[in-house]
């Protein structure tokens, strides 16, 4: 379980996409069942406002939507992590702040380097990602 650097959304493939929005679901329910994700490489998410988090989802479910997949916002919704006027108040730069950082890039990164060399990714899926990791700002 990961939530991918906000900066790798846009070019994520296809199943990990899917994967992330699958995974942000369970970790609703698990913050709003028990307090916590209750896993090692996302327990930092209790360390910020939830808005973080429910901005970090809606982007998820945007890119899903600009891909034409099917997204079941109900599914994320009904664990009422959602603000009472339905407006995020998060500013993309400040996400998850300390933890999306240079460094969580190049272990995802290096996470999709794997798949891709294990043959899970395309040459095309990869060099997208590539490219975003190096032409960043």
């Amino acid at each position: 379980m990961r939530l991918w650097h906000k900066d790798l959304i846009s070019v994520l493939p296809k199943n990990q996409l899917l994967g992330q929005w699958r995974e942000c679901c369970l970790i609703a329910k698990n913050i709003a069942e028990k307090g916590t994700p209750n896993h090692i490489l996302v327990n930092k998410i209790i360390d910020y406002p939830i808005d973080h988090f429910i901005y970090y989802s809606e982007m998820i479910a945007t890119e899903m939507f600009k891909r034409k997949y099917k997204v079941k916002w109900e599914n994320f919704e009904k664990y009422s992590l959602c603000t009472d006027d339905g407006r995020v108040k998060c500013d993309f730069d400040k996400l998850f702040a300390d933890w999306h950082t240079t460094r969580y890039l190049m272990q995802c990164l290096s996470n999709l380097q794997e798949k891709y060399d294990c043959g899970g990714i395309s040459d095309e899926e990869y060099q997208l990602i590539f490219n975003a990791v190096y032409e960043r700002d």
